[in-house]
């Protein structure tokens, strides 16, 4: 199926549309504000069409406790509390207001991903335009139909679910008033191994599920994204740091602007290329239409002389008949004097086989 394209703040998403590029800053602000404005601008800068946030705090998210259940073991944050690394990670609810006026002024469009009701609240307040639901909470039913009764285009990440998972997420999605929903094929791998993110799953993705389909691609680089672009995916989210002069929770799979300009070009490049199945001559084919190969006579040939294969090649420039019609040459007349080097043509041929 083929799911219908939607907006966000006036940019289409979709099939038939560029790929849209989302910048998830994450805990990429390191703790400050400044630095989340100016990754804002320079996501802006890079190409992107979108940065993304996670509006939560410690005690929404998780418990203050240090029980075993609390404490992440190996990966990337291995020894963290749980509320440790997300009182580290988290992006101020009061810094919300600043961000949605900041990105405004310079065009580019904000949204976040909720972790409860307080936080859709806050980003109803600031007049969010859509809303991502995260892998880990896309199970999460109640938290995606509060999301979805905004009215607002609805954006889940599939890391970690399961065919039946996706199908009672989307079902939640659209039972609860969403009409614009898009889904992300995910690997929540940190980094995730390019080996294991099994893209052949965006066209299967598409066939199943009544939705636009994308990718948040943890991999490192780019390449995975790039590619995805030819299985289908109309949005790209990528994890985006200032620079990698500081260390963050997500630095080590994040893209500096750079690579996130580089990533902008080549999805866009991309989906340019793919265009649609065809075997018209294309524009760009016309100039070298004269260095196919034709038929040449190779030497020269009286008037009334029978022609040989010694007298005509395949060869290029492509001034002449077709090769096909070698056959049909070989044995006719000559109708007048041919000097080596004329391209072979019917009206040369006293009593030609074949007919233009």
């Amino acid at each position: 199926m083929t799911a219908r394209a939607f907006s966000i703040d006036g940019r289409m998403i979709g099939p038939g549309h560029p790929p849209y590029i989302i910048a998830e800053l994450s805990a990429n602000h390191n703790g400050s504000l400044e630095r989340a404005i100016k990754s804002i601008t320079a996501a802006k800068e890079a190409g992107a069409d979108a940065v993304k946030i996670q509006s939560y705090s410690p005690d929404t998210i998780t418990l203050d406790h240090d029980g075993p259940d609390f404490r992440i073991k190996g990966g990337l944050w291995d020894g963290y509390r749980l509320y440790d690394l997300y009182a580290e990670a988290q992006t101020p609810f009061d810094w919300h207001p600043m961000l949605f006026a900041h990105a405004r002024d310079i065009g580019i469009t904000l949204f976040s991903s909720p972790f409860d009701a307080t936080a859709i609240d806050l980003l109803e307040g600031l007049n969010t335009p859509a809303y991502k639901i995260a892998s880990f909470e896309a199970i999460d039913l109640p938290l995606i139909a509060r999301a979805a009764q905004t009215g607002k285009p609805l954006i889940i990440s599939t890391g970690m679910a399961d065919d039946q998972e996706i199908a009672e997420a989307l079902a939640c999605a659209r039972g609860a008033g969403a009409t614009d929903v898009a889904l992300l094929h995910c690997i929540s791998g940190y980094p995730a191994p390019a080996s294991q993110s099994n893209l052949a799953t965006i066209p299967d993705m598409a066939g199943r599920f009544d939705a636009v389909i994308g990718l948040s691609d943890h991999s490192l680089g780019t390449a995975v994204s790039v590619a995805s672009i030819a299985l289908g995916a109309s949005l790209i989210e990528k994890h985006f740091q200032l620079d990698d002069t500081e260390d963050g929770p997500d630095s080590a799979f994040s893209l500096t602007p750079d690579a996130l300009t580089q990533l902008c070009t080549d999805t866009r490049t991309a989906w340019e290329a793919l265009g649609t199945a065809s075997y018209e001559r294309n524009p760009a084919e016309e100039g070298n239409l004269q260095f196919r190969r034709s038929l040449y006579f190779v030497r020269d040939i009286k008037a009334g002389e029978t022609i040989t294969e010694e007298h005509v090649r395949s060869i290029r420039p492509g001034f002449g008949l077709k090769p096909m019609h070698l056959s049909a040459i070989i044995g006719q007349k000559a109708r007048n004097t041919i000097q080596r080097g004329t391209p072979v043509s019917w009206d040369l041929i006293a009593q030609p086989a074949l007919s233009a």
